[in-house]
């Protein structure tokens, strides 16, 4: 076994164990929930975009971007725009690194506020980025994503907007479907149904009503996809507590 393998194996048997440090878990989760009520995960900023994503979020989102390599990343919600120039920035990694020269972002929202979008087309990323403004549940909208992604070979979907089951269900019945073999559909905020319900007072989400409810129930007939675990344990502290998807089939 050479070095690479070595370092391989060593860190797979750490997130395995992991899986079962109930301990760790809790912490992770104790954390999680007092960086919410404090409104942590606002202090961030991408190439000089606010973020409002949990830095250990966003390595993971590296790993998936670097490794799938996509033509094409789906996003729903925009706000700041910090998230949809993070992806894009990727991208424009991926291609100095032999990627797609050509692969963008659509980010859709049901209201780009005006500064926003006028800061994110003034970045240097808004080349590889493309906006939608409506709901992105709307027959209108999906069409328009339909068509930008029907010649596209790897797709990766970020879901990030309304939080309710009922829209993250609808989301994923619209977005999932697009999603290429051995790529990702990750559901953001997923661990809404894991903390006090008032962490999130004044939101129309909480327990029961959450983006994990909706994942639990749309894969009840979608075997497509299955959820995968070793992200949540490797990262411990993540805002997508099974919430991300990988496509097997």
């Amino acid at each position: 076994m050479n070095p690479i393998q070595q370092f391989e194996k060593e860190r797979e048997a750490r997130i395995e164990a992991l899986a079962s440090d109930v301990e760790f878990q809790k912490q992770s989760r104790d954390w999680l929930e007092q960086s919410m009520r404090r409104q942590y995960v606002y202090n961030f900023s991408w190439l000089g975009r606010p973020i409002i994503q949990n830095p250990i979020d966003m390595v993971a989102m590296q790993e998936l971007i670097w490794t799938v390599q996509p033509d094409v990343i789906i996003e729903t919600g925009i706000a700041h725009g910090g998230s949809i120039i993070y992806s894009a920035s990727l991208l424009e990694l991926n291609a100095t690194c032999g990627g797609n020269p050509n692969a963008f972002v659509i980010g859709v929202d049901i209201d780009i506020r005006e500064h926003n979008r006028e800061a994110i087309l003034q970045h240097p990323m808004s080349k590889r980025i493309k906006m939608l403004q409506g709901s992105s549940v709307a027959p209108e909208i999906v069409r328009q994503v339909e068509e930008l992604v029907a010649d596209k070979k790897k797709v990766l979907v970020f879901l990030d907007s309304n939080h309710t089951h009922e829209h993250v269900l609808a989301e994923l019945n619209a977005y999932a479907r697009l999603v290429s073999k051995d790529s990702y559909c990750v559901v953001f905020d997923t661990f809404v149904e894991d903390v006090p319900a008032d962490v999130f007072d004044n939101r129309p989400w909480s327990p029961g009503n959450s983006p994990k409810t909706a994942v639990h129930t749309y894969l009840e007939s979608h075997n497509e996809f299955v959820i995968d675990k070793s992200m949540h344990h490797k990262l411990q502290i993540t805002v997508a507590p099974d919430g991300f998807l990988k496509r097997i089939a």
